[in-house]
């Protein structure tokens, strides 16, 4: 499959400064509409999301969430509404400009092989710029540990940067993931390769945020650590085995 058209949903809170920038990046590229889901930001976001909306009529477009907030949920809300629209792709982007939209037609092309692409910290070529040594370390480490507990295959099993086929995404139980904060990309994945989806990475570049503050949080670090046995408690009860290593 040629990738024709894509939907890149981006969420947002409190990123009225930077959404500009990523959203200049992704203008600049054919075939691309976006998708800003503002997760009622106290600092104006969603009025700028608005504005950049009338600026690009047709190409950009802001959905105002008023649940229960969270990055999870933002994005599964989102991918919900947008499975049954006519796109080719649909694409997972932070706000935060760690996710450069230069890396975007690559990841859209491996798409002609995959139905899912994941931009990967951890593979040949890609790269992490301006985090600490701890940080470096924490997301490292949570990597091999979510390997070793769901025997996933790809490296960066919690990079948010990822291209899905439309068709594929659809065929996911979207309305029952559990997953609130960043453990729901592990818990997609998971779903993804159970179901024999085709996985594959490509190498970015992640860019620590250049404004406003990181949204990670104990609770969040929580999360992730109990999701991957949760994953795997939920399959063993069901009496179906763990998605073999690749």
């Amino acid at each position: 499959m040629t990738v024709r058209s894509a939907l890149v949903i981006v969420p947002t809170y409190n990123e009225r400064d930077n959404l500009p920038l990523i959203a200049a990046g992704l203008m600049a590229l054919p075939g691309i509409t976006m998708l800003i889901v503002d997760d009622q930001s106290p600092d104006g976001t969603g009025d700028v999301a608005d504005a950049l909306a009338r600026e690009h009529p047709q190409r950009i477009e802001v959905l105002h969430r008023a649940g229960g907030r969270g990055l999870g949920r933002s994005y599964l809300d989102a991918m919900q509404r947008s499975i049954d629209r006519p796109f080719d792709a649909i694409c997972q982007m932070d706000a935060d400009l760690s996710h450069d939209p230069r890396h975007l037609p690559d990841l859209l092309a491996a798409l002609e092989q995959a139905d899912v692409v994941i931009g990967s910290r951890y593979i040949p070529g890609g790269g992490i710029v301006n985090w600490p040594w701890r940080r470096r370390m924490l997301s490292r480490y949570a990597n091999v540990y979510i390997r070793l507990v769901t025997r996933l295959s790809a490296r960066d099993c919690t990079s948010g940067y990822r291209c899905w086929r439309r068709e594929a995404l659809a065929k996911l139980p979207l309305a029952r993931v559990a997953s609130e904060g960043y453990s729901y990309l592990v818990e997609l994945l998971y779903l993804a390769a159970r179901r024999g989806f085709r996985i594959a990475e490509r190498p970015i570049t992640f860019v620590e945020r250049r404004q406003g503050e990181s949204k990670l949080s104990a609770a969040v670090l929580l999360e992730s650590i109990v999701t991957p046995w949760r994953l795997i408690a939920g399959r063993a009860a069901r009496g179906t085995p763990s998605p073999p290593p690749r």
